[in-house]
């Protein structure tokens, strides 16, 4: 473990307020959730939920068919990092952290269709101009985003409505299987 140097002091309810600093690096937002763990020396430690994280294995093998059936590649994120990704490019989204503009588009619980130089960079640092088409499809488990599905076509391909549809649905039984 890092020690910070913070130290902050329980309250009457049994809250202690995680400094804004800590919350900014770990990108942590109101509302999310933190999952709690004891180690064997009595420390205590707060680690991010991710509910899609779960079924990391389960998301892998659906992007894996999803790429094969659509020809494309396929990523699945929950807002943080990319947890899964299918398809020829997969090596250059697995396990990378979203970018400020998939994070945006993933809050705003619409799914977005791009094409050519109007596609966004799924993950940081990512050169957009190699994707020529993509549709990305937020995730939500009870109202809430938590994550996307996106279908990438980079060369000549397009985004069909096709392949719209299919992220669609594949982000709706994500959140479908989150729920349960």
């Amino acid at each position: 473990m890092k020690a910070t140097g913070i130290v902050r002091r329980i309250d009457e309810l049994g809250r202690i307020v995680i400094p804004k600093e800590i919350r900014r690096t770990l990108r942590i937002r109101e509302g999310d959730p933190l999952e709690i763990y004891t180690d064997r020396e009595g420390g205590i430690i707060l680690k991010k939920y991710s509910p899609i994280g779960e079924l990391a294995a389960f998301a892998q093998d659906f992007a894996e068919a999803l790429s094969a059936t659509l020809g494309m590649t396929a990523v699945i994120s929950d807002r943080d990092t990319v947890l899964a990704a299918g398809g020829e490019h997969k090596r250059d989204y697995f396990e990378r952290p979203v970018s400020s503009a998939l994070e945006e588009i993933i809050n705003s619980r619409t799914v977005q269709r791009k094409e050519g130089a109007g596609t966004v960079p799924l993950v940081s640092g990512e050169d957009s101009g190699l994707t020529s088409s993509q549709v990305i499809a937020p995730i939500s488990m009870d109202g809430q985003p938590i994550g996307s599905v996106a279908i990438i076509s980079r060369g000549e391909g397009t985004i069909s409505e096709v392949e719209q549809k299919a992220a669609e649905s594949a982000a709706a039984f994500l959140g479908r299987q989150m729920a349960q």
